[in-house]
């Protein structure tokens, strides 16, 4: 194994053996003597989660019990106990909100696409642009902002983008309203014309990140045998540790135990899943979660050691599926999630849809503090990761675009103020904010974005 370049080890350096190819994290060791560290940049990470339905806060008497916004404007705001965000509160200096922004590119533009929403929404949310109604191959949207970003900071990394998903993406073909299921299926759009497959299965995301097994073949005998990709690698492991300082050794462990530990994990879901018991997801594949939460987590876990290796530095997150009726009992309702959007705008059902709402929001959370707790180039892997988690859809019930959720974490290397809630004026583009986002993250030849009409101060 060659990876020993004079006195250092290069940044990206692949344990390999029987298929698995295994990345390192960032090691004392990959800073050659002499060498600042922080003078040869931090790379700037980007985030972008989609929240389909919009959120219980966004309609009039949600708004008015801040369930999303907060009161206050500025800095020194509330969350109260019923907001979405509430589950956010220990970072919230690692937090900005940005409400009252428009995604008025999922309206209707013409009568046939009325009704037509929820199967134009996501193409929208990332592109802020106008999908084409058509069921064919001619489709035509836009550039999405995790693709511009993936262009400037992927070039030199395994893979330039990694696309995730919640829930099943494989209808294929045209859903309704005339509209192709590939606007429904992806946020992620490479061109105006090609969306990009989203992975729902942690399994197949695992396999994808450290190649563990360069045949189906060999992956199916790691399967049947349970055998780790660690086991592959294990000479490869034990000739870096002598190259190596005590403490990057010590690092060495804490990653590859996280490595095992996910690996374990998915190991016990497949098995749990093909054991012939009745589950909740009859139809999802046995490396797919029955429950939301331990498939997000997987999902978030899975990133975490990607920005960690640097085997990309963009991700996108789609964690729903428009019009999904997929129940969430561990939210403490039993109701399924479009139907509880259709509240009607009565307060009874404002507040359940909340419930539901809260919890899936929730979940953000334990990814937060999973990128507070790894370290990176000067700090955290949050100091230098921009996560943008927002939905292109307000009030549900009504199918309205207008005051979208919108919210912001991390450093991203300064990117944006923390800790500040910004109310737009009414009728500014989310586009705006993206324009902005794209500009601190040093796309500074970009002059509009989807249906910008200039820079949001962030």
């Amino acid at each position: 194994m060659q990876f020993i370049t004079g006195k250092s080890i290069e940044r990206r350096t692949f344990l390999r053996g029987m298929g698995a190819t295994i990345g390192l994290p960032l090691l004392d060791a990959m800073t050659p003597a002499g060498r600042n560290r922080a003078a040869a940049g931090v790379p700037k990470r980007l985030v972008c989660i989609e929240e389909v339905h919009g959120v219980a806060g966004c309609n009039e008497w949600g708004s008015s019990q801040h369930l999303f916004a907060p009161e206050t404007v500025g800095r020194d705001f509330e969350l109260l106990p019923g907001n979405v965000l509430a589950s956010l509160e220990p970072y919230i200096d690692d937090l900005t909100i940005v409400s009252n922004t428009d995604v008025r590119m999922a309206e209707a533009f013409a009568p046939p696409e009325i009704g037509g929403d929820h199967f134009r929404s996501s193409a929208v949310f990332l592109t802020q642009s106008h999908p084409k109604q058509t069921q064919g191959s001619d489709l035509m949207v836009g550039t999405s902002l995790d693709q511009i970003h993936a262009r400037r900071v992927g070039a030199n990394t395994v893979l330039p983008s990694l696309q995730l998903c919640i829930e099943p993406t494989d209808k294929g073909g045209g859903c309704d309203y005339n509209y192709s299921c590939s606007y429904t299926d992806s946020i992620s759009w490479s061109s105006p014309t090609t969306p990009l497959p989203m992975i729902r299965s942690p399994r197949a995301a695992f396999d994808l990140l450290f190649g563990a097994g360069g045949t189906e073949e060999e992956r199916a005998l790691r399967r049947r045998t349970h055998s780790s990709i660690l086991d592959w690698v294990a000479r490869e492991v034990a000739y870096l540790k002598r190259e190596v300082g005590a403490l990057d050794r010590q690092r060495i462990d804490r990653y590859l135990d996280s490595v095992r530990e996910i690996e374990r994990r998915i190991q016990l879901i497949e098995a749990r899943n093909s054991s012939g018991e009745p589950r909740e997801l009859p139809g999802a594949p046995p490396g797919v979660p029955d429950s939301f939460s331990e498939h997000m987590q997987l999902m978030f876990d899975l990133q975490v050691l990607a920005f960690e290796t640097d085997i990309t530095r963009v991700t996108s997150f789609k964690t729903g599926r428009d019009a999904s009726n997929r129940p969430f009992p561990e939210s403490g309702s039993d109701r399924g999630f479009h139907p509880a959007s259709h509240h009607g705008g009565k307060e009874e059902n404002i507040l359940e849809f909340n419930k539901i709402c809260q919890f899936r929001v929730g979940q953000l959370a334990y990814f937060i503090e999973r990128l507070k707790a790894t370290a990176d180039e000067e700090g955290s892997l949050l100091d230098n990761t921009v996560v943008l988690w927002g939905s292109p859809m307000g009030d549900a019930n009504l199918h309205n675009h207008r005051r979208c959720p919108l919210v912001l974490l991390g450093g991203g290397n300064d990117v944006f103020e923390t800790g500040v809630h910004y109310k737009a004026p009414d009728g500014t583009p989310m586009a705006n904010v993206f324009l902005s986002l794209l500009h601190g993250l040093g796309h500074d030849d970009m002059r509009s974005f989807g249906d910008s009409t200039g820079e949001f101060l962030l």
